[in-house]
Formats: C-alpha cells, structure tokens, sequence
C-alpha cells in the first residue's frame, strides 16, 4: 500500500497491491508514473477507484483506464459520461488476497464513497475516505448544491448521518487515508499529516465528536466557509464527462516561440503571458502585463483561483527546463490551452532588447522605519489577517484582489506584502497589469516583518469586527 501525495495540490493518491493484482484510488492525470509502478512490479491494474467528482483537480481516471482496460468504479448514484462500474453500497471487489468494500458516504457530493480495505484474514485494514472524511475535518457541503438541488445545510445534514452510520461504528485502529491535507481549498481546517488512526480522529476531529448533535454539526461544517475556487464546476464536468489525454496536450502544448513570435502570439491572442520564475527574478525584470505565478509555490492551484476560465489561453515564461512541469501542473486543474513559451527563456527577451518592467520592493527592516506613516497592503487570507496583522493594515486577500482594486491609493505610495512574499508578488503582477504602479513589495512578507521586530496587532475575533 503506497500513498502517492503531490504536496501542490494537497492530494493523497494510492496504490494497493496484492499477489500481483493492483488497483489505485483517485489518481492524478498524468499517469505514466502508475504505469511504470505497474511495469516495474509486473503487476495487473485490476480497478481504478473514484471516491467521487473531483472539483479541485482533473483525475487520471479516464485516460488510465484507456490505457490498461482497467475499470473504472465509483459509488451509488454517480452518472458518469463514460463506461465505468456504478457499485452498489456494501459491494465488495477482491484484490488479490484482499478485499475492497464500498461504503456510501454522501454529503460532500451525493455520489461520494468510501473504500474500506480488508486484507488477508477478513480484518479492515484502511479507509480511503476521499473527500468525505479528512484529517481534522470533513469535506465542505457546498460544493454539489446546485448538482443535488439540494442547500448546503441539506447536504451537512447528510454528511452527519454518512458519518456516523458508515465511519465512526469501525475499529479504532482502522488508517485513515484521505484524499487532502492542508491547504486544500476542499476543507477549512485539516491538519498538516496526511495519515492517522480513525481512533485518533475521534479524539482530534471536531465534527467526529459523539455527543455533536446534527444541528451543531451543520453549523460548524457550514460555518466559516470561503467562496470555492471559480475552476472547480470545470474540473468536475471534466472528471464526469472525460477530457484529452495528456499526452495530447503535450505534444499540443510544448511549442516555443521567439521573442518576436511569442510578442505577436501575446497581442493577437490576448494570451496570459504567464511568468513562472521565483518572484525575486519577476520584481528585478519582466515582460509588461505579464502575470506572476510562480512555479515554486501553490502554482495550479493559484492558476485556476485567479485565471478562472480553463478556456483562457496562455503563453509561459520561465526556464526551458520547466516547462513539461508547467504545462502538467495546469493540466492537473484543467487549463489545457496553453498555446506557447518564451524560446530560451526571459534571458532571450532581454537578449532581443525588448521592453521590460519591474517591481519595487523593501525590506522589512527598512519598512521599520516608515510604517506609522505608510499604508499598507495585506493580501493574505482572512484567517492570517485576523490571527495577526500590522496596526492599520488594510485586508485585500489575493484570491478576491479584483474585488478591492478600487481601495488602494490612487497616487499615494503604499506597501504591499503576504506571509512570506509569494502571493504579494502574484497581486504586484495584476495590479501592475491593472495599470496600478504605486506600490512597493514588502520582501519576506510578514515572517521578515515579525523577525525585523515590527509592531503586530493581537488576535481579533471577527464577531467583534
């Protein structure tokens, strides 16, 4: 048994193999790596497990499935577009020596499932609780209301009674592998391991508690969430209906422009010219207009939160070296339009004598200096903000930037800054590209402002707000 976790994304996928039988639950797009799993091991990919439709990323269920004739299996009441085993509740599929239960667990989606592992001797071993279940949460119920008719307070309601007819009666000593961790926009406040005991969680997990009656279960689950990310219908629609091999968005994909190309691509197209580099390499010199999203952080994820439109084309700039990386980290959240990058690099748009902007930045230690003077910008997430914020800053969280451009000074000089100076570099980029030039990137965000010995608030409860 082998959990695959892709730290970007928070996704747990996994292998599970028995005398020479495989099956694998809710694996990522590309996956070659799976095949060459199966190749090494000179195994058989008996089943491929879907918990249910994912809406965050773009599952390798299809084209795996094309490639091995292995079935596809989701739970009760999925109608996927394609040929797949719509199990029923309590159905059981021999892997070898073991055996896989299906167990409906409805609520995060109605079609979400639960597999239940028993191994040799008939004793369950494991459960792989997709979004139904993670680590110090639940999956959030509002995601399928518009798919199930239903409000998210119905679907909390049915999330309870999954949970405490089907997960909270099994052993204690049962793993829990989850199909998310933290930092996954699919719940609100998962904890950072991505493995535990189910005895654990009913200690740990606030919505596992026996005495939580389902009125205050719906109020807690209900209670604090975000708006979802705008790509995730897309995503589902693709993991329900199908999408193109991966494979084919490469070869579609991988196509390198000159400089001059890549320019007339850009105006002709109204391409996002997407920059991949770190953010300091984007502050000293960069293409104008183009969109700061670097590689090194939560880069789809950001992508699919502030590009929005899988249909929108882009053009990628950053080292030659990374960019099958790229193109595969979009192709995992939808984004398959992808119609060049910037031959060489953005050494060669330098080389060409083309125009370039930059972005002003400031340490926290000199920022030390004005900041009873100067407004600034905190433009990470309200959890951060109220838990600890400069005096006087202003909240204009990056994933709804668009929303507060009209906040920020129009002439004045104002500071800019995140927790550590990724996502402050993404918001410099949009402003920049809004026409908004006023502003100055605190380096190192909050951490270096904390360490350089800057005065912070104490924490604010957002009732009192």
């Amino acid at each position: 048994m082998e959990q695959i976790y892709t730290g970007c994304l928070a996704q747990g996928a996994y292998y599970i193999e028995s005398d020479g039988e495989v099956a694998i639950i809710d694996p990522l797009r590309e996956v070659q790596p799976y095949l060459d799993r199966l190749n090494e091991a000179g195994a058989k990919l008996s089943y491929i497990f879907e918990t249910h439709f994912h809406a965050d990323f773009v599952s390798g269920h299809v084209t795996l499935s094309e490639k091995t004739n292995a079935p596809i299996i989701y739970g009760p009441e999925a109608n996927p577009g394609f040929e797949a085993i719509v199990a029923e509740d309590g159905q059981e599929f021999n892997l070898g020596k073991l055996k896989i239960k299906v167990l409906h667990t409805p609520g995060h989606t109605m079609e979400s499932t639960t597999y239940l592992l028993k191994d040799e001797n008939g004793k369950d071993h494991a459960l792989f609780t997709g979004d139904t279940l993670f680590l110090g949460d639940v999956g959030r119920p509002d995601l399928a209301q518009k798919a199930a008719s239903m409000t998210q307070e119905e679907l909390a309601g049915i999330l309870f009674n999954s949970l405490r007819e089907k997960i909270l009666p099994l052993a204690d000593d049962i793993i829990v592998y989850p199909a998310h961790g933290a930092g996954s926009a699919c719940g609100k406040n998962m904890m950072k391991e991505t493995v535990d005991t189910l005895g654990n969680q009913k200690k740990m997990n606030y919505a596992l508690r026996a005495d939580m009656t389902k009125a205050e279960f719906v109020k807690e689950v209900t209670d604090g969430l975000l708006p979802p990310p705008a790509y995730f219908p897309m995503n589902v629609k693709l993991n329900k209906e199908g999408y193109e091999s991966i494979d084919k968005v490469m070869a579609k994909e991988l196509q390198a422009l000159s400089p001059e190309a890549f320019e007339a691509a850009a105006n002709e197209t109204g391409a996002v010219m997407l920059d991949i580099r770190h953010q300091d390499e984007f502050a000293k010199s960069h293409i104008p207009g183009s969109i700061f999203i670097g590689l090194d952080g939560s880069f789809a994820p950001w992508v699919g939160d502030l590009i929005q439109d899988v249909a929108q084309t882009i053009l990628l700039i950053g080292d030659e070296d990374r960019i099958e990386e790229a193109i595969t980290r979009l192709s995992r959240v939808g984004f398959d339009n992808t119609i060049g990058y910037l031959k060489g690099g953005f050494n060669s748009w330098i080389e060409a004598s083309k125009e370039t902007d930059t972005v002003e930045t400031i340490s926290a230690t000199d920022l030390k200096t004005i900041v009873e003077h100067a407004p600034v910008f905190d433009v990470r997430k309200s959890a951060e903000y109220l838990s600890e914020h400069l005096p006087g800053a202003v909240h204009t969280s990056l994933s709804e930037i668009n929303d507060h451009l009209s906040e920020y000074p129009e002439n004045e000089k104002f500071y800019l800054h995140c927790a550590g100076g990724y996502r402050s570099m993404i918001a410099a980029s949009i402003l920049k590209s809004r026409g908004i030039h006023n502003f100055i990137d605190v380096k190192g965000g909050f951490k270096a402002m904390r360490e350089a010995g800057l005065k912070t608030t104490d924490y604010v409860c957002p009732s009192a707000l």
